[in-house]
Formats: C-alpha cells, sequence, structure tokens
C-alpha cells in the first residue's frame, strides 16, 4: 500500500513541463523580462545618442546620458541641478520622452513575459499575479541602479574666454547638470510596466486567462487590438519616410538620431495631426533635439504658436495628405475590429466602442508627445530664458480638441468598418469562431 501511495504522492510535486513554475524558475523568468526589456531600450538609446553625437560629451559622460535616456523612456523623472557662485545662475529642464526607446522596450518586455504562457491553456489568476509580482520586482531593482548611474555635471562657457577664467579663479563657473528623481522614478516606472503588462493581458490572445478574465478581455480586445495596430502602422509608416530620408538627405545621422530617440513621436504626432488635433508651442533653438525642420519652422517666432493641418500646410502643401493617410489606416482599424468582435455587435455599439478607443487613444498620443526643454544662464543679470544665453523648446497638446476628433473619427469609422465586416463575414462565422477560439495564435 505505501509503496502505492510513493508515486501517486510524489506526482503533484513534479510540475508538468509546461505547468505553474517552480519558484526558481518563476524568477529566473521574471529576471529574464526585466533584463530584456531594460536591455533593450538601453542598447536603443545608446545607438541614438551616439548618432547625435553624444559619444564625444567631455568627462565620460555619454553611459550617465544613456541611462537618463533610459530612465525617462521608463517614465521616471530627471531633476536639473545647477550652480554658478553668487554672480551667476543656469536653469536648464528637458521634459520629453524618447518614445523610440519606450517603445522597443515595452515590445521586449511583453514578449519575453508572454514566451512561458505560450502553450498553456489556462493559467489560474493567482499564478498570473505572482508572475507579475516577480516581474515587478526584479524592474524595479534594475531601474534603481539605472538611476543610480543617471546623474552627471558639465561647466558652461559663457563664452568669453576672459569670463571664464574670472569665473575658474572666483569658483563661480556655471554648472548644470541632472540627476534621477529616485522616488518618482521608481514609481512611475513600476506604473510604466503594470501599464504594459496590462495592454498586453488586453492585446494577445496568447495569454491563458481564467474564464471569468477571458469574458472580458474579450469585450475589449477587439477595439484595443485596433488601437495598438493603428499605432505601430503609423511607427512602420514613419519608419519607411525616415529610410527614404537616411538615404536621400544630407544629414543621415540627425536623420538616424531621430529614428531610434523620436521616431513614434513624430509618428504619432501626424496621427493626431492628420485627424485634426493640434499642438501649441514654441522653438527658440532645438536644443539637440531632433525636430524635423517643417516641425521647427512651423514653431518659430514670437510668442505661443499652433500646430495643426493649417500651419504644417502653409510650411509644405503635402502635410494635408496626412488626412488620407489617417482616413485609410483607421479604417482599416475599425474593420480589423469588427471583425474580431462578436457577429452579432450592433453597427452603433461597434462605432461607440471605437470612439471611445481612439479618444483615449489620441488622449495618450497628446501626454507622450510633449515637450518643454529650456536652457538659460544669467551672468550679472544679463541673459535669460529669453535672451541670446538663453533656449527652449515647448509643445504642448490641445488634449481637449485630440479626445475630440478622436472620438469624431471613431464614430464614422467605426459604423462603416461595422458594415464592411457585416457584408465580408458568412452568417455565424464569427460566432462559429469565437467559440473555438484558438489559445495559442
Amino acid at each position: 500500500m505505501s509503496q502505492m501511495r510513493g508515486p501517486a504522492a510524489a506526482g503533484p510535486r513534479n510540475p508538468a513541463p509546461h505547468g505553474a513554475p517552480s519558484a526558481l524558475r518563476g524568477w529566473a523568468e521574471a529576471l529574464g523580462t526585466a533584463v530584456a526589456g531594460l536591455l533593450t531600450m538601453v542598447l536603443i538609446a545608446a545607438l541614438g545618442l551616439w548618432a547625435a553625437g553624444a559619444a564625444g560629451l567631455p568627462n565620460g559622460a555619454f553611459p550617465a546620458v544613456v541611462a537618463a535616456v533610459v530612465v525617462a523612456a521608463a517614465g521616471g523623472s530627471l531633476d536639473a541641478t545647477g550652480n554658478a557662485g553668487v554672480i551667476a545662475q543656469a536653469h536648464a529642464a528637458v521634459d520629453a520622452v524618447p518614445l523610440s526607446v519606450t517603445l522597443a522596450g515595452a515590445l521586449a518586455t511583453a514578449a519575453v513575459f508572454l514566451r512561458p504562457l505560450r502553450h498553456r491553456a489556462l493559467a489560474p489568476a493567482g499564478e498570473l499575479l505572482a508572475r507579475i509580482v516577480r516581474t515587478a520586482v526584479c524592474w524595479l531593482v534594475l531601474l534603481l541602479l539605472l538611476a543610480l548611474a543617471a546623474r552627471h555635471t558639465f561647466t558652461i562657457s559663457v563664452g568669453n574666454e576672459i569670463a571664464d577664467r574670472i569665473g575658474a579663479l572666483l569658483g563661480t563657473t556655471p554648472t548644470v547638470g541632472f540627476r534621477a528623481d529616485i522616488p518618482a522614478t521608481l514609481g512611475y516606472g513600476l506604473l510604466w510596466l503594470l501599464a504594459v503588462l496590462v495592454l498586453t493581458f488586453l492585446v494577445s490572445r496568447k495569454v491563458p486567462l481564467s474564464p471569468r478574465l477571458l469574458r472580458f478581455q474579450d469585450s475589449v480586445r477587439p477595439a484595443a487590438f485596433a488601437m495598438v495596430l493603428t499605432l505601430l502602422v503609423y511607427v512602420a509608416l514613419g519608419l519607411v519616410v525616415g529610410i527614404v530620408e537616411l538615404i536621400t538627405r544630407g544629414d543621415p545621422a540627425r536623420t538616424l538620431a531621430a529614428i531610434l530617440l523620436g521616431l513614434p513621436n513624430l509618428a504619432w504626432l501626424a496621427l493626431g495631426i492628420g485627424t485634426g488635433g493640434a499642438w501649441t508651442g514654441h522653438v527658440d533653438a532645438a536644443l539637440g533635439l531632433p525636430l524635423p525642420h517643417v516641425l521647427a519652422q512651423a514653431l518659430r517666432g514670437h510668442g505661443e504658436r499652433t500646430l495643426d493641418l493649417g500651419s504644417l500646410g502653409a510650411q509644405d502643401g503635402r502635410y494635408w495628405l496626412l488626412v488620407a493617410v489617417a482616413a485609410v489606416v483607421l479604417l482599416g482599424a475599425a474593420y480589423t475590429a469588427a471583425v474580431r468582435a462578436p457577429a452579432r455587435t450592433p453597427a452603433w455599439r461597434h462605432a461607440l466602442v471605437m470612439a471611445v478607443a481612439l479618444a483615449l487613444t489620441l488622449l495618450a498620443v497628446g501626454l507622450l508627445t510633449r515637450i518643454d526643454a529650456h536652457y538659460g544662464l544669467s551672468l550679472i543679470g544679463v541673459g535669460d530664458l529669453g535672451g541670446d544665453l538663453g533656449d527652449s523648446v515647448t509643445l504642448v497638446p490641445q488634449l481637449g480638441r485630440l479626445v475630440a476628433v478622436g472620438a469624431a473619427w471613431g464614430l464614422v469609422t467605426g459604423f462603416i468598418g461595422a458594415l464592411a465586416a457585416r457584408r465580408a463575414r458568412h452568417p455565424g462565422e464569427a460566432r462559429d469562431a469565437n467559440q473555438a477560439r484558438p489559445r495559442g495564435g
């Protein structure tokens, strides 16, 4: 009797090859997810900064600047530091998200997180929660190490050799620097990771959710997938344009830096502008930010300028084509969402869901693409942020307008997409497919 109980009792303690992971394997998978995400971000940030010429920064500042860019891309916060003694004041700040780095890290994190689950048909909610917690712990530890490395101080020349020498003698040489705000970086970095994982759960069919969560996912996934697809299509189109610019224009290093650091910033800006959204801001100087010439020209001038189809079209009439691009991409996204939705979903309901989804998407685009960068130096009261010794770039979204145009485009394209999907599918096709939905695709 005891011999028969032994194997039976030992069986449950030996998990199946694709069952719930042991503690050690679970932590290894969590660490792999965090390392993959942050390592991808470090790689993209380093290549982008190298293309922008940051590898030549003095006093070995390049690694610290790379760490700072990754911290900003992961939702972290950077504080500016300045010191110029008693006769001078220095000010500097850059508030902009390098979305190429962010997007690359998000895709790598999601892919590695899903990899151990790809052959599972069902995973208890407790196991998924444990995976998320372990991944978050590893992520925060690695992000803390990067935040500690993200600090450096630069010495600023006032443009006059005699003044520089006097400043050095008096100990008033102006300096500016940066350092990561550790608590804010860890807090926002955790929210960034959770947002990536939640979006992964909403969009991917490879997540083996429990039936209760699966019902919720099935009602949200079509629109969520369509919005993610829209953003990725715009990035792909932007990449094509960037490669053409890289080949045909005379400044390949600047173009490559823009691709590796700010491609989604520009691509998603095109989505917002193409649908009728707008941003306000101004440009004194680029401050090293990879701003396209047309955007800089539209924002350059006295006071705040509006960046929309009208201002861009005045610089180059080809920018009116953004409306046609938006129409094609959004109609395709609406059709994709309608095909993936239950067959009996009314067209008006699909239109309403698309309106909410696109409004929220453009709201996120506006918040992610804002820029507030400035540098200023005042020596004995001469020079300020608006004078010869200071420059700034600002870009602030008109969030109300973005949400309104998103809702309007979502209603129209959602309704048309639902009608097109109804004509394309056979009766009962989507209902049968929904009942026998594969788990691995």
